[in-house]
């Protein structure tokens, strides 16, 4: 069977106990605009409207509005709202149905999918698919828990070359590899759990701050032998010799973080090509996402990323600021 290719027995590639969606599904379950809506209220509103204000369920509903669908009852001004209101939907002109087929090719694109690809499938302008692509990553954005590990610890670097960067935009000392930036990440073996970020370098101060920032006192710890991790304090620390061929040493090993940049790279230089260093966490927020929901049913990988979109605004002179 050729690699990616549907088994007879009809499980697709990839994690066998996960349930997909084809694109036959997609448009067969959200066929109408009224659907899209629905679903999307219900990500957003689980128990029901309330104000994105004040907080209350005390709402009128069905108003006769061009837009807006409610009104609360609590609040002076009877603020009027709907459930685009306080979420990276508001403002937006985009239909409930673009929006869903949109987060649907981010859920299942796990190298990533381009504005241009976004522009042609959604019939939108490029601007617009350009737009909606940095609010679905912005939906990403979660908070970090701490890792009581064992976690993997290392670093990797994106972006061009020195050379062709503006005098004002290369690298200081420290900071990156050729003109590259540096991004630190860790793995939680024990939950399978990714988070990364942009460093501003790969010292000691900041690569060890990292790990001290996302894990538990005492922590095991598993990094190569790069010099920054030399010397850690409160954690119980062992390193795989990458230097001299050394991939696994007894339980330590940071192929799982390896396999996570792996990932991010082929999403990189096959479907993005470049990215800015201005945007790039939003780009590590969209990988680091889609990993760690990796073993979801599509549909609930979808509902995540519509549960993230609330309480988040990207405007677009934000983002072109």
């Amino acid at each position: 069977m050729a690699k990616g290719e549907t088994s007879p027995t009809g499980s697709g590639p990839g994690k066998s106990f996960r349930k997909g969606m084809s694109l036959i599904e997609l448009m067969n379950t959200f066929n109408t605009e009224e659907k899209a809506r629905k679903w999307y209220e219900k990500q957003v509103w689980p128990q029901g409207p309330y104000c994105p204000k004040c907080g209350t369920y005390n709402v009128q509903s069905g108003i006769k509005h061009p837009t807006m669908t409610h009104r609360c009852r609590e609040c002076p001004n009877r603020k009027m709202f709907s459930v685009r209101t306080g979420t990276i939907l508001q403002s937006s002109k985009l239909s409930f149905r673009v929006w869903v087929i949109a987060i649907y090719l981010f859920t299942t694109g796990i190298k990533g999918t381009s504005s241009m690809k976004l522009h042609r499938d959604l019939e939108i302008t490029y601007k617009s698919a350009w737009h909606l692509s940095h609010r679905l990553r912005k939906a990403f954005e979660t908070e970090t828990p701490e890792f009581a590990g064992p976690v993997e610890v290392d670093e990797a670097f994106f972006g061009g070359l020195e050379g062709n960067k503006h005098a004002k935009k290369k690298t200081h000392p420290g900071g990156g590899v050729g003109g590259k930036t540096a991004v630190v990440g860790i793995k939680d073996q024990d939950t399978g759990q990714v988070h990364a970020e942009v460093t501003p370098s790969i010292g000691a101060a900041d690569l060890q701050g990292f790990i001290h920032k996302h894990t538990t006192e005492g922590v095991t710890v598993y990094t190569d032998d790069h010099k920054g991790y030399n010397n850690m304090k409160g954690v119980k620390h062992q390193t795989v010799k990458h230097s001299v061929g050394e991939y696994v040493n007894e339980q330590a090993t940071i192929n799982g973080m390896e396999s996570f940049w792996a990932l991010m790279k082929r999403g990189y230089h096959g479907i993005y090509h470049h990215w800015s260093d201005k945007h790039m966490e939003r780009y590590i927020d969209e990988f680091e996402g889609r990993y760690n929901a990796r073993e979801l049913d599509t549909i609930d990988q979808m509902r995540l990323i519509a549960m993230g979109m609330h309480g988040k605004r990207l405007k677009y002179n934000d983002l072109i600021a």
